[in-house]
């Protein structure tokens, strides 16, 4: 069956490219310090989802959002360090040349350009293993947080069929995370919220908008002071 839709899905693919909305990233400082009490550094990485496109500043994006729910508890020192389009491999050499800096926490916004990329399911698992080992050796974090792959199911800007397709494939690249992570410690896998209304999508029907990008951070954020608030 799927060999039978691959030119339907390779059309509509090629249409969505061509007609979706180009957002920018949004401006604003990507390192900065937030609240007060014991010390929490926090690097947030990745794709486009980290960098905050779809939101109109860094403020309300995920890292802004994140950082508002933290530093209710915590002085919380933080950074972003994200460009839209990468995929694990770029993610891999971003990082790579970044400094070596103490983090308590990262989160790994990453996945949604390996999908459309259509990286097998057990690969990308092996190229998070790669990114935890690199995050590990230059950020010793107490912990790494992995961002689901994104509910490509709810993507608008995708059409049908191709939208069924995506969100399967997204959920078995979880899925493959799952089971690789099964063994290990410090390190967790935090489901994104299944953004399907308007309201959680910014104007290209792909992105989080300011308040998608907000119950995105929450559900972070109530994850991470679990370990930090015991």
């Amino acid at each position: 069956m799927l060999w039978l839709l691959w030119p339907l899905f390779w059309l509509q693919a090629r249409h969505v490219r061509r007609v979706t909305l180009r957002m920018p990233e949004p401006p604003g400082q990507r390192t900065g310090v937030a609240g007060r009490g014991s010390l929490v550094r926090l690097l947030v990485a990745g794709d486009s989802g980290a960098a905050g496109v779809g939101a109109p500043t860094q403020d309300q994006a995920l890292c802004g959002h994140l950082v508002r729910c933290l530093s209710s508890h915590h002085r919380v020192e933080w950074r972003v360090i994200a460009v839209k389009g990468l995929d694990s491999p770029g993610l891999l050499q971003l990082l790579h040349q970044a400094p070596h800096e103490q983090f308590d926490v990262v989160v790994l916004s990453m996945g949604a350009n390996d999908a459309t990329g259509l990286c097998a399911p057990l690969d990308w698992a092996l190229w998070q293993s790669k990114l935890a080992e690199l995050i590990d050796q230059r950020f010793a974090p107490t912990l790494l947080v992995h961002s689901a792959v994104p509910p490509m199911h709810a993507c608008l800007a995708l059409p049908q069929p191709l939208r069924c397709f995506m969100g399967l494939w997204a959920r078995q690249m979880n899925q493959r995370l799952i089971e690789r992570m099964a063994d290990q410690t410090g390190r967790i896998l935090q489901w994104h919220p299944a953004t399907t209304t308007q309201v959680g999508l910014a104007a290209d029907g792909i992105h989080p908008s300011s308040e998608g990008y907000a119950t995105w951070a929450e559900g972070l954020g109530t994850r991470i002071l679990r370990t930090f608030n015991p």
